[in-house]
């Protein structure tokens, strides 16, 4: 009998006790402050854009504490199934695509910014659609094609820092000629060729179609 009644006040008391714990647990959520690993750019062009991921953050951070405490759902590793259940996971994973959609960004101008970017040239990145190294590319085309000057002729024995980027281009397009800037029978005969591939008036003349076709 003494026994019995022992052990009736260790099951009572480990229900006591229990029901103590989870109250505890209930009001007491671990810690699920979001959190990344990732380096993100604060001095972000679009400083609204960062401000938007905080907030992103703090949102998603009261919605988990709030679903541990008020409800007992653990909306990161749920246990049951129940439909209150499932809305919360399914509020909880669009809370972290917002998070996910602004990280990306912010992550993405923090790799351009060590590459050597600016706020300015990152916008043009975005607003253009082209990658980094297109941008690039371009930069320097652009650069070659202000040496050329529609209205000076290049005549034979010229020699130019225009000439030999020519050349490196021709070279690249299977034209295997000497790269040594000067304008000679060698690089003329490879224009002429160019424009002949490339359905252009063929006479081994630079002009403006035959720059742009060979920097496509």
């Amino acid at each position: 009998m003494k026994q019995l009644i022992i052990l009736l006040l260790l099951i009572i008391a480990f229900f006591i006790g229990y029901g103590q714990y989870s109250q505890y647990q209930r009001f007491n959520s671990p810690d699920v402050d979001y959190k990344t690993a990732k380096e993100i750019d604060v001095a972000y062009y679009n400083q609204e854009a960062v401000i938007n991921y905080y907030k992103a953050i703090e949102d998603l951070n009261s919605f988990v504490k709030m679903q541990w405490t008020a409800n007992n759902i653990d909306v990161r590793s749920p246990e049951e199934g129940t439909e209150e259940t499932k809305l919360a996971v399914y509020t909880y994973a669009d809370k972290v695509a917002i998070i996910k959609y602004y990280e990306s960004k912010l992550e993405k101008s923090a790799v351009l910014k060590k590459k050597g970017l600016s706020n300015e040239e990152i916008l043009f990145l975005e607003n253009s659609g082209i990658d980094l190294k297109s941008h690039q590319k371009l930069i320097a085309v652009n650069k070659i094609k202000s040496m050329f000057n529609a209205d000076k002729k290049l005549d034979y024995g010229n020699k130019s820092a225009l000439i030999f980027e020519i050349q490196k281009q021709l070279n690249l397009k299977g034209f295997e000629i000497k790269l040594d800037g000067v304008y000679k029978l060698e690089t003329l005969n490879a224009i002429k060729g160019f424009e002949e591939k490339n359905n252009l008036f063929v006479d081994g003349v630079l002009d403006v179609l035959t720059l742009d076709a060979l920097f496509e």
